[in-house]
């Protein structure tokens, strides 16, 4: 592949990251404007743990927030990790997202105290973090190495604060699951670095 081919190539990529995550994003916030336009009546979307009718709502639960301010917390988190995830495919980002989603909302149904409500998107941000911040190391990337640093550097205070259990209405359970989960991803889907390509100079 010519070095025009492999521009045109990683510029298809992020066009192709960058649309995925805008439309992803947009969802979030229609669904917001729906639940405050109905008095809140998505809100039941979330997970109440230990009740199984309550199932059927761990993959909704991702996409309903508590209000625009919680919304708007996850917002850009979720863009920009989202969309570093999903420059190494698109395929590869909704097999990581799904098993994120999927782990973190039967976490959260198992071992959340009872009677508590949990939804949003911070599982599946903690997550893509998860994700990010060993995949590279995983697959001896440096581009991938270098990412993983820089959200560590950029993010890492405020993902140590939402994994303290002190913290009031925040569902930090909901938080760990999530990080466990993406770095539970990076192994599953980890792409095994080119042998010959690895001994070239």
């Amino acid at each position: 592949m010519s070095s025009l081919e492999a521009g045109r190539s990683r510029g298809d990529r992020a066009m192709a990251a960058g649309k995925l995550m805008l439309a992803w994003v947009a969802l979030l916030w229609l669904l917001e404007v729906v639940d405050v336009a109905t008095g809140h009546a998505l809100d039941g979307f979330g997970v109440t743990p230990r009740e199984p009718s309550e199932l059927i709502d761990v993959v909704p639960s991702a996409f309903i927030h508590f209000g625009f301010a919680h919304l708007v917390a996850n917002t850009v988190p979720l863009l920009v990790l989202g969309f570093l995830a999903a420059l190494s495919g698109l395929r590869r980002f909704l097999l990581v997202a799904a098993l994120i989603i999927l782990v973190d909302g039967l976490g959260v149904w198992l071992i959340s105290p009872p009677h508590t409500n949990t939804a949003g998107a911070s599982g599946l941000i903690f997550g893509l973090f998860g994700f990010l911040l060993v995949t590279g190391f995983l697959e001896r990337r440096p581009l991938g190495i270098l990412t993983g640093i820089l959200i560590a550097a950029i993010w890492g205070g405020s993902i140590l604060t939402g994994l303290a259990p002190t913290q009031s209405g925040v569902s930090w359970q909901g938080h760990l699951l999530g990080l466990l989960a993406g770095v539970a991803a990076a192994f599953a889907f980890r792409r095994h670095p080119d042998s010959s390509r690895a001994l070239t100079p």
